[in-house]
């Protein structure tokens, strides 16, 4: 494949993203609806960069079928204090 063709499916790839993002957003101001979903993307960056973080700690101590996001609130709230100064957020 030629570098045109990558900036072309690139660009259409653009276009088409754009264009499902102002269909989803409908009448919403474009900068809330952009806040709104960076918001959104941190949230899950984070949420995934913890359990990832978690579960690594506890395959090492041995616990291999331990999964983070399996756990119930009570006993995710266990360790949070602990995770806040390990990993700076909760």
């Amino acid at each position: 494949m030629t570098n045109n063709n990558k900036e072309t499916e690139r660009a259409d790839l653009h276009k088409t993203i754009w264009r499902i993002a102002n269909d989803l957003r409908g009448s919403v101001d474009g900068w809330d609806f952009k806040t709104y979903v960076l918001g959104m993307l941190f949230y899950r960056f984070i949420s995934e960069n913890l359990t990832g973080y978690l579960n690594a700690q506890e395959r090492r101590a041995g616990d291999a079928d331990f999964d983070y996001a399996r756990l119930s609130d009570h006993d995710a709230e266990y360790g949070r204090t602990e995770t806040v100064m390990e990993k700076g957020f909760c």
